[in-house]
């Protein structure tokens, strides 16, 4: 995520009044008598966002506005709160007493940075209607002191290079020059808990912070194909859930060894429908989890067609194991649109690293496009799926990507390409 000022933040050293920045709220506004949940829940996870940054800081509220200062730098600030999903925008802005003389200052010193020729334009909203200028009036009165102080400038009301946003509180206003996007939609935790089966590529990684952004507090759970795998997808499991964990107070990592479990499937005559059946025997012991953990539903990088396993005939097999709903909030997406996602988002790096994906692990030449049920049941009767997931949870392994920093991560521990 990135994205800098238009113009130099204005000097705050001296002068009546300091910097802060303006988050202004996402589709929560829409939420009527249970906004004030929603608030509190986004304030909960900005307060989580901003431990450690090193200095002491403060939030306050306005109509659909949460602003945020402190004794901290003000870059610090925006870099933490962008990634705090819930806010459509944050702005790096100055806050100074609701007195014209003060905001006219504060507009000067906004404007005095840039070079050359530059469009402005000054755009007012009174949330005090008994500031004794309207909007336009105060429009006009920045507009003509920044244009005697600084003939280079000129108005533009179309497209102006520069836009001085001045909104007007009771007692405080606040100048912002510049609108750095936020990641929208719902506050996490505010839809309700779901556990994310995350693989080391580049779809689940998305997936899940896709479902974050619909207000879904996320767990992980990575299937690896160990004893029959090195553990390198494990530590891009963790660094991927760790960089997740950043958007979200941290989820758990729950990994568990599939290899013994998916050589079963094979010697049972899995043949063709090996990888649905693998997957199948994932969502049933996902499912198992779930139930442990409080989790609301399962989620997945499933993309429609993107591989044989995704087929529609071979996604109703797998749903049919699941005793949750199965979300796929990337069943749409083409690949090359995913992998954006991922860039924005900090997982691609550690996505495109080198692992042994258990997936791939006792794989048949041909995987079946349409597998049936009936030849998934008969294979899964010559087995006992309850004692199998029973025994995969039993040696789960539980890791806090961003809690127990000292575990291994995929930079640490992964193998290099030949």
């Amino acid at each position: 995520m990135s994205g800098k000022p238009s113009v130099p933040a204005p000097r705050t050293t001296s002068g009546p009044y300091g910097s802060c920045v303006l988050l202004k709220h996402g589709e929560i506004f829409l939420k009527g008598r249970n906004r004030h949940r929603f608030t509190e829940r986004l304030h909960d996870n900005l307060r989580l966002a901003l431990r450690g940054i090193g200095g002491s800081t403060w939030i306050k509220t306005a109509q659909n506005v949460t602003v945020l200062g402190g004794q901290v730098p003000q870059e610090a600030l925006l870099e933490r709160a962008r990634r705090v999903i819930g806010f459509n925008s944050v702005e790096p802005a100055v806050r100074v007493p609701s007195e014209l003389d003060a905001i006219t200052l504060a507009a000067l010193d906004a404007l005095d940075g840039p070079r050359g020729r530059v469009t402005f334009a000054v755009r007012t909203k009174r949330r005090d209607k008994q500031f004794p200028l309207t909007s336009s009036q105060v429009d006009a009165h920045i507009g003509a002191r920044i244009l005697a102080r600084f003939p280079g400038l000129r108005v533009d009301l179309a497209r102006p290079e520069v836009t001085l946003a001045v909104e007007i509180d009771r007692k405080e206003t606040y100048l912002s020059w510049q609108r750095l996007p936020g990641l929208s939609g719902l506050p996490v935790g505010s839809s309700g808990r779901a556990l994310v089966l995350l693989s080391g590529g580049y779809d689940s990684p998305v997936a899940a912070h896709r479902a974050m952004r619909r207000g879904l507090a996320c767990d992980f759970v990575h299937f690896n194909g160990a004893p029959y795998t090195n553990p390198s997808s494990v530590y891009k499991a963790y660094a991927l859930a760790r960089e997740l964990n950043r958007y979200q107070p941290p989820g758990a990592l729950h990994v568990i060894a599939l290899g013994k479990a998916q050589k079963q499937l094979a010697v049972a005559g899995a043949g063709r429908l090996q990888v649905v059946a693998q997957r199948r025997l994932m969502v049933r012991t996902a499912s198992a989890l779930a139930a442990r953990t409080g989790a609301q539903a399962l989620v997945t990088g499933d993309s429609l067609g993107q591989v044989a396993s995704q087929t529609l005939a071979n996604l109703v097999a797998v749903d049919e194991a699941a005793a949750l709903p199965v979300l796929r909030p990337l069943i749409g997406w083409e690949k090359q649109e995913i992998i954006d996602e991922a860039r924005a988002i900090g997982t691609a790096e550690i996505s495109n690293l080198p692992d042994e994906d258990c997936c791939s692990l006792l794989a048949p030449p041909r995987v079946s496009t349409r597998a049936g049920l009936p030849q998934l049941r008969s294979v899964e009767k010559r087995l006992d799926p309850e004692d199998m997931v029973e025994a995969l949870l039993d040696s789960a392994q539980v890791l806090r990507p961003g809690v127990d920093e000292e575990a291994p991560t995929a930079d640490d521990r992964c193998p290099t390409p030949a």
